[in-house]
């Protein structure tokens, strides 16, 4: 059983907030990162990279790749995972940037739908630069979401993509979104704790420090889009981080060692599974691809975790 935390206040100051940072970043080319106010990519960049692999005969492979994706199991184990959520599993989707790829949800579904997970958490980056409006990329979503059977749902976060209008959209479909918010899913005296922040790479807020410290019961795992609060969330005890945003580097050496990380810190959490601390994590590569349409020793993914008590 799933209970969610809702301020309806504070979602609608959220929601004033979010408006007026997106506005104010899109009109100055700059984002509001945990670390301080920073500039934003001009395209002239990505510009050079498309040149770059045409010269080279490598543009219609990236393309490729891009559409290419596997599914990762990996196991957690903790000793003291609650005891019914033993052998629990978590299907993490991230970065889909729906709209990049004709067809894309209708793909990535058609080999999600025996996976049957008892959760699905999306960890931010649904749109692209905002686009296309909230409305329509959740309504791109419907197929994937009525092809993976979840026994408790759907759970998201925003990414720096993102457009509050993502919001209501994704409620709207009935995936609950985690802005500085947590929910708890109990199964009979046992419970897990979610707690989600809004992202913190462009839209850094006070809020998002002060939702991981608010909420401290029991066994919690924090789902944010970027690893930037890795560090905050060991000293506070979670015991498991959720994230993505990187796309695992995306252009990427032979071996998967990433180019650009795109994180102003914790570079070394680009990928993968971690652990800081006591605390592990797992930062997804994500399936879609964003403003650059290629990808190259990094194929994109979606995860199977599962849970396990030591």
């Amino acid at each position: 059983m799933m209970f969610l935390n809702i301020d309806s206040r504070a979602r609608e100051r959220w929601r004033e907030s979010r408006a007026r940072i997106e506005k104010e970043n899109t009109k100055n080319r700059k984002r509001d990162s945990i670390y301080g106010t920073k500039s934003r990519p001009r395209p002239i960049i990505f510009n050079v990279v498309s040149f770059i692999l045409r010269l080279s005969g490598l543009y219609n492979r990236g393309l490729r790749n891009a559409r290419e994706f596997i599914i990762s199991y990996i196991d957690l184990g903790f000793p003291d995972l609650p005891a019914s959520f033993d052998n629990y599993k978590i299907l993490h989707l991230s970065d889909l940037h729906i709209g990049c790829i004709d067809d894309f949800p209708e793909m990535i579904s058609n080999r999600f739908s025996e996976l049957n997970p008892d959760l699905v958490i999306m960890t931010g980056d649904f749109q692209t630069h905002g686009t296309p409006s909230g409305r329509d990329t959740a309504d791109m979503m419907r197929h994937l979401k009525a092809n993976v059977q979840s026994g408790d749902g759907w759970l998201a976060v925003l990414g720096n993509h993102d457009s509050y209008d993502m919001l209501d959209a994704l409620e709207a479909i009935d995936v609950r979104v985690l802005v500085n918010e947590s929910v708890s899913i109990s199964r009979g005296e046992d419970t897990l704790h979610f707690v989600g922040t809004d992202d913190v790479h462009a839209f850094n807020t006070p809020d998002s420090v002060a939702a991981l410290e608010k909420f401290q019961d029991g066994f919690r795992i924090a789902l944010v889009h970027t690893v930037d609060l890795a560090t905050i969330a060991n000293r506070l005890r979670y015991k498991l981080y959720l994230s993505g945003h990187t796309h695992g580097g995306q252009l990427c050496l032979p071996g998967g060692r990433p180019l650009v990380t795109r994180l102003d810190s914790h570079r070394q959490l680009a990928a993968g599974k971690w652990k800081i601390g006591n605390m592990l994590g797992y930062t997804s590569r994500g399936l879609g691809h964003g403003i650059s349409p290629f990808r190259f020793n990094c194929p994109g993914e979606a995860t199977i975790i599962r849970l396990i008590k030591e």
